[in-house]
């Protein structure tokens, strides 16, 4: 007898492990600041979407907000020492949107010129 309940509860958590796929139904993007430099009130703008992810401090790295959609950049606007930064794409002609999942925008701001990079990660 034992050995029957053994057997059904072992199939039991086996079914349901193998039925819980993580799906992403939307997509995901969080924003780690690769930069120096500590960042306020960052905004991102996907045309899909638009949250603002605060304050991130150098190295620091955002919770994950959800979008309808997203390309591989966006518009992304934040301040250091109170100075508007802001990475503006011209269009996005050409370019593949992204599958529903989970992404990084990896932000620099060179701390000599204050120009802006992006960078995608998964």
């Amino acid at each position: 007898m034992k050995k029957a309940f053994f057997l059904l509860i072992s199939a039991l958590l086996l079914l349901n492990g193998c039925s819980k796929k993580e799906t992403n139904d939307a997509v995901l993007i969080r924003v780690k600041n690769a930069s120096t430099l500590n960042f306020t009130n960052v905004y991102v703008n996907t045309s899909g979407g638009e949250n603002n992810y605060g304050d991130l401090a150098a190295g620091q790295i955002s919770e994950y907000k959800e979008f309808t959609y997203a390309y591989p950049y966006a518009y992304v606007r934040f301040e250091i020492d109170g100075q508007t930064r802001q990475l503006q794409p011209i269009d996005y002609v050409g370019e593949s949107l992204l599958d529903n999942g989970k992404y990084t925008y990896e932000l620099t701001a060179d701390p000599a010129n204050g120009n802006v990079g992006l960078m995608l990660t998964e």
